[in-house]
């Protein structure tokens, strides 16, 4: 059972490489046609985006758990012209196979890392929000503040003493945590800038969905599509809360000049919360001056470029599955096609119970003919497994099958073919 789960992990972390990349692919087409819109729309493709690349895999471990896909246990069929290729050759997809279990401990303990490091911050979050200071005066004001943007909830306010910049932490009882620096060094008005901006993130419920873009990027670190989405996420997510301060504020040049002075002092941002200073600052204060209009960019064609040749190769990298057909040939003007199995009569072969147990495996080839109604007219033994029990798990599995038959210019025939049952223990 063990051995079991490790593989179905391990092919769904593996599929999850050419996904990432069709995923990234289609998002930053959609982006980049997405531009000039407003942050909104790109925001939400982004999202969507990032949250393909969780309902992906899980669903793929899905299927994996119900049969619907190979995991590693049964026996994996392969017929005609795809025999030679698979018993000759030793692709990416066999080196994957013998090194599943490394490759899912590797990726277990790096995602127990990227876990810790979340665990840590939320609590370095809770204890900063427990422990600091509180200034009753601009208390005050952010209870205003909040009310005349329309957050229902109460807002609390922290000053802390190592702190760079404003971070907004909490979901049922938010807090923002304010550097006590800034309180004595920036005028009021400007970090009154910064307090609108804090609270235009209480109001959309940002912090659940940055906790939600950590989990995902603590379980599929390894992708680049992951990142480069996440990313995208904040950088939007920014300029919607830059969008709702500067209407409340009614001076967009107000919060340009906050985020200036943030720009000076080289403000960083903590990973698990929403600060003032995410995104790209230079971008956000002349989006906020009236330059908001982007213009096609070579660089904006690099993840394009980048996810499709990543797709490409992940695809042509994909083990072969459950049935294929061998196709067709072509000869002095006559064209001929095999047999092609009937997916819905072809059900999963059982894995013999006694052989389960004592974990015997082998490769079980069968010759069988088939006639022009598509049934399976005789079988031959080509070569045994080596245990009486598979071989005979592999002939009722054939018997069972029904076939499309081999054609010569559209007519079909007898022939014959061969079938290769890959039993394997899990």
């Amino acid at each position: 059972m063990a051995a079991g789960l490790v593989d179905r992990i391990g092919w769904t972390l593996l599929d999850f490489t050419w996904q990432g990349a069709v995923i990234g692919l289609h998002t930053a087409i959609a982006l980049a046609a997405l531009r000039n819109a407003r942050p909104q729309s790109r925001y939400a493709v982004a999202c969507i985006g990032l949250l393909l690349c969780l309902l992906w895999p899980v669903a793929g471990l899905f299927n994996r758990f119900n049969g619907g896909l190979d995991d590693g246990t049964g026996a994996t069929i392969l017929m005609g012209a795809d025999l030679a290729g698979v018993v000759q050759s030793e692709g990416w997809s066999t080196l994957f196979a013998r090194n599943l279990a490394t490759i899912v401990a590797a990726w277990s303990l790096c995602a127990l890392l990227f876990a810790l490091r979340m665990a840590s911050g939320l609590l370095w979050i809770r204890r900063a929000a427990g422990v600091e200071t509180r200034d009753p005066a601009w208390q005050a004001r952010l209870d205003r503040m909040a009310s005349g943007l329309g957050v229902t909830r109460a807002v609390g306010l922290r000053l802390v003493a190592h702190l760079a910049s404003p971070v907004t932490a909490g979901w049922w009882r938010p807090v923002v945590l304010v550097p006590a620096s800034l309180v004595t060094t920036m005028p009021p008005h400007l970090l009154e800038a910064l307090l609108a901006h804090e609270l235009a993130h209480v109001l959309r419920h940002d912090y659940l969905v940055n906790l939600l873009q950590n989990v995902i990027e603590a379980l599929l670190f390894y992708h680049p599509a992951v990142w480069w989405l996440s990313r995208r996420i904040r950088v939007e997510r920014e300029l919607i809360a830059d969008d709702i301060a500067a209407t409340q504020l009614g001076e967009p040049r107000r919060l340009a000049l906050a985020l200036s002075e943030l720009e000076k002092l080289q403000f960083s941002t903590h990973h698990l919360a929403q600060a003032a200073n995410g995104g790209i600052l230079m971008q956000r204060i002349k989006r906020l001056l009236g330059a908001d209009t982007q213009a096609v960019n070579w660089k904006a064609a690099l993840p394009v470029i980048g996810f499709a040749l990543a797709g490409l190769i992940g695809c042509a990298q994909q083990p072969r599955e459950a049935i294929t057909a061998p196709g067709m040939s072509i000869q002095a003007n006559v064209l001929e096609t095999a047999a092609v199995a009937d997916f819905n009569s072809c059900s999963r072969p059982v894995y013999p119970a006694n052989a389960l147990q004592r974990k015997i495996e082998g490769t079980v080839s069968l010759g069988f003919l088939v006639g022009k109604d598509g049934s399976v007219r005789e079988t031959t033994l080509r070569s045994s497994s080596g245990d009486t029990s598979l071989d005979d798990a592999a002939r009722l599995a054939l018997a069972k099958c029904s076939f499309k038959p081999a054609t010569i210019n559209g007519a079909p025939i007898e022939k014959w073919t061969e079938v290769q049952y890959v039993w394997k223990a899990g």
